[in-house]
């Protein structure tokens, strides 16, 4: 059997090798990557990777025991489609022959190449949700005040990514992704929110349940305990974009504030809030987001009380899990977020909102606590219950924990793929 993978991140493996920085964001697929080495007589694998906009790279690689393939996407403009990425696609089909095209991932344009150039072919395709743009597109302004959507700041017009326009390069990705799920001959998804997506758009593809493996960091090593943990610590992840809902947070710690004045938020990721280093003024490099985030600090009163933590690697992000009082999940829609999972796979306390996966992934009050999306006042109630309960939340914790351990399980998730894998090859026999 001769499955090629086709991702957009850069795997370790590759990105090493070629001396490239290996990014942080994709421990997941590196953990389903080496579980499929280690059945490697089963099967014979090859990847499809993006290298950097500004490499020299072509044609392909034989590394790690594995057949390496290079194709060009803009990933800074996932909004862009180029249609040349077809006739790449097409060359790797070619010399490949593969009997099975995995693709991750719907929200960027290569899933559409890649499965436009597989017409035709005897070959079988499978597309894996991640996100979903169609959804993201309809929440992306998450409740902010129209005032704060029409703004632009300097940095917004120079770059030409006001709010406004970063809204409307979601819809332009989510008709790609539309697109691409449309030619898709089956699907994997784990949630029921992406296989009613997936439903409405394309019911002739045969869906697939298919959990994901998370970084090996998280499934070793300490798991959280409420007396080793930063007594009222909130964490958070992603807060750059308005429907990872930051702005709800803020409201919520300005609550919190009046009844615990030690309370604390952590929020990793990139910052809009400090912009990045260099000698440019604020002004001219934070974006109106930011700006609306800052401006409700100030008025709270809250600079001392949050810290922007940045990109952190996994075993960062284990220690901030383990020393957060609670991890919150405030956006007004995800799908399966990662981030979610890792903090299950720990232990800690979870809140987060009952919105798109989340309620396939967290049972409410047996596992965590849900709250209605973009509503700071149940979610400041929801983060003091934590405070105030520490030994039930401990339970639900540990519970959350179980769950993750289940749900994530490398042996299950790879024994699951191959059986995917199966039953599409056998459908051509």
């Amino acid at each position: 059997m001769k499955v090629l993978w086709v991702v957009n991140l850069m795997l370790p493996v590759f990105a090493k090798a070629n001396g490239f920085e290996a990014s942080v964001r994709e421990g997941w697929l590196t953990g389903l990557y080496q579980a499929l080495k280690e059945r490697a007589g089963e099967m014979q694998l090859s990847v499809a990777v993006p290298p950097p906009a500004d490499a020299v790279i072509e044609g392909k690689q034989e590394l790690d025991g594995v057949r390496w393939y290079v194709f060009h996407e803009d990933l800074t403009h996932p909004e862009r489609y180029d249609a040349a990425m077809e006739a790449r696609f097409a060359e790797i089909y070619e010399d490949l022959e593969p009997d099975i095209v995995h693709i991750f991932g719907t929200e960027f344009p290569h899933a559409r190449a890649a499965l436009t150039a597989l017409k035709g072919r005897n070959c079988r395709s499978l597309i894996g949700i991640q996100g979903f743009c169609g959804g993201i597109a309809k929440a992306y302004m998450a409740g902010l005040p129209e005032s704060v959507q029409r703004r632009a700041t300097f940095r917004d017009l120079v770059k030409r990514d006001s709010l406004i326009l970063q809204q409307k390069k979601f819809e332009a990705r989510a008709a790609n992704e539309r697109r691409a799920l449309e030619l898709a001959g089956n699907i994997t998804g784990r949630t029921d929110y992406d296989r009613q997506a997936a439903e409405s758009i394309n019911p002739a593809a045969p869906y697939f349940c298919m959990n994901e493996t998370l970084r090996s960091e998280f499934y070793t090593g300490g798991t959280w305990l409420v007396n080793a943990a930063v007594p009222r610590k909130i964490f958070m992840t992603q807060g750059d974009i308005p429907l990872k809902g930051f702005h709800h947070m803020i409201e919520a710690l300005a609550i919190l504030k009046r009844k615990y004045p030690d309370v604390s938020l952590t929020v990793a990721g990139n910052s809009v809030i400090t912009g990045k280093g260099g000698r440019i003024p604020l002004f001219m490099k934070i974006g109106e987001y930011g700006a609306y985030l800052r401006s409700l600090i100030g008025r709270y009163g809250l600079w001392d009380s949050i810290t922007a933590a940045g990109s952190l690697n996994a075993a960062q992000m284990k220690e901030q899990y383990l020393s957060a009082n609670v991890f919150v999940c405030p956006s007004v829609i995800e799908n399966s977020p990662n981030s979610l999972g890792e903090a299950m796979l720990t232990g800690v306390p979870v809140v987060a909102s009952r919105t798109g996966g989340i309620p396939s992934m967290l049972a409410d009050g047996k596992e965590g606590i849900l709250t209605p999306p973009g509503d700071p006042k149940a979610l400041a109630e929801a983060v003091a219950q934590v405070f105030d309960e520490p030994v039930m939340a401990g339970v639900r914790g540990e519970n959350a924990r179980t769950r993750a351990l289940a749900t994530h399980d490398p042996a299950t998730n790879t024994k699951r793929l191959f059986e995917i894998y199966a039953v599409l090859v056998a459908a051509d026999k």
